[in-house]
């Protein structure tokens, strides 16, 4: 149970929560940038390592994960279900540059919400995300 429910707080009001998990810095902060002017509370990690420390870690759990397909350690599935396995009623968006339509049917698959193909709009992940 979350502190918010628990304090009698509507839980449609609590915070929601992103993590970014990209190894371009330049990304991060944008993305960053972009969804806490939406109102929500942002986390980054910049490889896989820092993003399952930062879902084991942490006690409250993010409403979205951008996760990026290719990083330092790591550039196939196996992160993603991680992920999705940490986080299971968020929504895991993978991002690629390298997107096919077999990727994105593993992805999805392996419980991604959607797949992006780098690179979009901002406004479009926006739309996505909410």
């Amino acid at each position: 149970m979350m502190l918010n429910e628990r304090a009698g707080v509507d839980p449609a009001l609590k915070t929601r929560r992103a993590l970014i998990v990209d190894d371009e810095l330049l990304i991060r902060w944008s993305l960053s940038e972009t969804l806490a002017d939406r109102g929500y509370a942002v986390a980054e990690a910049e490889d896989g390592k820092s993003a399952v420390r930062a879902l084991t870690d942490g006690h409250d759990r993010p409403d979205v994960v951008l996760l990026d397909f290719r990083l330092p350690d790591s550039n196939d599935l196996n992160l993603l279900s991680r992920i999705v396995s940490l986080v299971p009623d968020g929504r895991v968006i993978l991002m690629t540059a390298y997107g096919t339509p077999e990727l994105a049917h593993a992805a999805i698959e392996r419980g991604a919400f959607r797949v992006l193909n780098k690179p979009f709009e901002l406004q479009d992940l926006t739309a996505l995300v909410g």
